[in-house]
């Protein structure tokens, strides 16, 4: 990517400048931008198995991505979040029918919920409350 700018007329001082401040004004921060990503995929409904491959696939060092992932969930939340997704999904279908109960998982799977969060979920029987 330096070559690529250095060819557009800017020099590799000029670049290492520009980039020494975006460091310092957090800019261009990967710890920062994957716990932003993490929470703000959460809220949209998404488990921490999808959020960890969409931050790999932009570049993220797995070492900041467990430690945003550890940060922003734990286990009560993402089944929380699934519960609600799987209430919210299959509003008035019966989770003891098999063929809606391999939906659910396949459901949960798809948007990246683990599978002790899931089977627990779904063996305990969502729609108890």
């Amino acid at each position: 990517m330096k070559q690529h700018l250095l060819l557009r007329g800017y020099t590799r001082v000029e670049i290492e400048a520009v980039t020494k401040q975006l460091r310092a004004e957090r800019f261009l921060d990967d710890e920062t931008f994957a716990e932003n990503w993490t929470l703000s995929r959460f809220d949209r409904g998404y488990g921490p198995k999808r959020i960890e491959q969409e931050l790999k696939s932009k570049g993220i060092d797995p070492r900041v991505i467990h430690e945003a992932i550890c940060k922003s969930f734990n286990l009560g939340d993402e089944e929380k979040k699934a519960k609600l997704l799987i209430e919210k999904r299959f509003k008035e279908d019966f989770l003891s029918d098999p063929k809606i109960l391999r939906r659910a998982i396949a459901f949960l799977q798809r948007r990246g919920f683990t599978g002790q969060v899931v089977h627990r979920l779904l063996r305990s029987g969502v729609q108890e409350d």
